[in-house]
């Protein structure tokens, strides 16, 4: 493997803008018509005035220069959760393995390399939305069970090919949801096939943590706690500690995965969490939408205090919850009780603007108060939340000592009207599309949005094509077979050209 990522730029190099986000004190503040200097990786200086020698001066004008985003939940395949957008119940339109299907036996809808196109296709996309550390997250729909050590053997290569910092760790599950032929819906488990996963993905774990430079790092992911035994979940606490890794679980995301899992256990999902020791600072919890106290939960309990309280974090990824017509119940409530909170994505677009401006919107609206929340709020959690919950007090902010993740956000663009201050423009009006420039590491990812050795255009259509021959086999693997046309629903009648000879 090629882990190698590209040369850095000799020297110190320095950028100007109208608007920089520094770090002072343990907050982000704006330093007008600031200066960065970073060299070998590293921020030197940031501030007005730097005194010393620089090899490049680099200034953007009409810009915000910020951190990078932190992605906990990164979209790092082709997004399948657009495809029950307007196509629900979820188990019958593909979503939620039949019986039949398992019993026939699951296969992989795509080939390694296919896989390997997805990663690196998602990675490039993750870049151009300002994101510069990502911990990336697909879909166990299509696979035959889990992910697997060799499809992140590619995902690393891609990872430094494109000079992306990730964490990196195949998902892995003993159980899955199946449909009955009645409709019910129940958990399949196989143990032995999920725990051997598990000692794969430690074995990766070993092979790659701090790779690349220390731009590749690991993580260990269970995919859901609805689809997890005990013993998978206390084994994957106790190598995350020896390992001292990320431990990245799906906990409180659905009505469905609360009741299973206190059907199952006589516990709430942090609960049963909390009784069997996985809970800790390494602890990385998406979505945290269905807890004890919220409008789909009548059963009392101190899910929220449990999750504060071991120190774990919940990775708020509003725009995919609220497209399921879920939301924290709210955001202003969760950061004043003190909870560890983190963005991701997970949804397409991987928009971290996007993710923000939804999550404002949702956290006033279930407050009924516009003060709720501001956009500082939410562009912490995006930046030094994230790198927080990753114990990295060098990622998320500009600061003497950080690395050089580095965005360039153009102030310019007509969409974005009037700037009073940049960051609300950009919670108000702005875009992932608006990023100029992406430096991660002291490299140059990105550049008048260009990354190098990407072909946007052709890489797209790739995607298109790949996309259509997975929806081609969603009959299979959907309750009672139904035709493709039948799962997925048109918004308006289609009216199409008639075949010629």
């Amino acid at each position: 493997m090629n882990l190698r990522p590209a040369k850095r730029p000799e020297g110190r190099i320095l950028l100007t803008a109208r608007w920089l986000v520094g770090h002072r004190g343990g907050r982000h503040v704006l330093i007008e018509n600031g200066e960065i200097v970073f060299e070998d990786g590293a921020v030197v200086f940031v501030g007005h005035r730097f005194s010393g020698e620089i090899a490049r001066r680099i200034d953007y004008g009409n810009a915000l220069i910020g951190p990078g985003f932190v992605d906990l939940d990164a979209l790092s395949d082709l997004d399948t959760t657009i495809l029950a957008y307007d196509n629900q119940p979820a188990w019958k339109k593909g979503r939620v393995w039949p019986r039949s299907y398992l019993d026939a036996g699951p296969y992989e809808m795509y080939s390694r390399e296919e896989l390997a196109f997805q990663k690196k296709h998602a990675f490039a996309t993750l870049i151009r939305n300002g994101i510069t550390t990502a911990l990336p997250i697909a879909s166990l729909f299509y696979r035959a069970w889990g992910e697997t050590p060799q499809e992140f053997d590619d995902a690393a290569e891609a990872s430094a090919a494109l000079g992306l910092r990730t964490y990196l760790g195949p998902a892995y599950r003993t159980g899955n949801q199946v449909v009955e032929v009645d409709g019910r819906i129940t958990t399949h488990y196989d143990e032995p096939r999920g725990l051997a996963e598990l000692d794969a993905a430690i074995a990766f774990c070993e092979r790659h943590e701090g790779a690349a430079g220390g731009l590749i790092r690991t993580m260990l992911a269970p995919d859901r706690i609805e689809t997890s035994t005990a013993q998978l979940l206390r084994r994957t606490a106790e190598a995350g500690r020896a390992l001292d890794v990320p431990v990245r679980l799906h906990c409180c995301q659905s009505k469905i995965e609360y009741d299973l899992v206190l059907a199952q256990h006589g516990m709430s999902p942090p609960e049963w969490l909390e009784s069997l020791g996985f809970l800790n600072e390494r602890a990385l919890l998406p979505h945290g939408t269905v807890v004890s106290g919220s409008r789909l939960v009548t059963r009392p309990g101190r899910d929220l205090e449990i999750i504060r309280d071991s120190g774990a974090a919940i990775v708020h990824c509003p725009l995919v919850s609220g497209r399921h017509g879920n939301a924290i119940d709210h955001f202003g409530r969760y950061r004043d009780m003190g909870l560890k909170i983190g963005m991701g994505t997970d949804t397409s677009p991987p928009d971290m603007i996007m993710n923000m401006q939804v999550g404002m919107i949702l956290a006033r609206t279930l407050a009924g108060n516009v003060a709720a929340c501001r956009s500082e709020d939410y562009y912490d959690p995006a930046t030094v939340g994230g790198a927080d919950a990753l114990g990295r007090s060098d990622l998320g902010r500009l600061q003497p000592g950080a690395r050089a993740d580095i965005t360039v956000f153009d102030l310019d663009r007509p969409h974005l009207g009037q700037v009073i201050d940049p960051i609300q423009t950009m919670l108000l009006a702005g875009h992932g599309r608006d990023f100029a420039d992406v430096i991660i590491d002291g490299r140059f990812v990105m550049e008048d949005r260009m990354i190098p050795g990407v072909d946007e255009a052709a890489d797209k259509a790739r995607a298109q094509s790949q996309f259509e021959g997975v929806m081609a086999r969603y009959p299979e693997r959907t309750h009672g077979h139904p035709a493709a046309s039948e799962i997925f629903s048109s918004s308006y009648p289609v009216e199409r050209a008639e075949a010629r000879a």
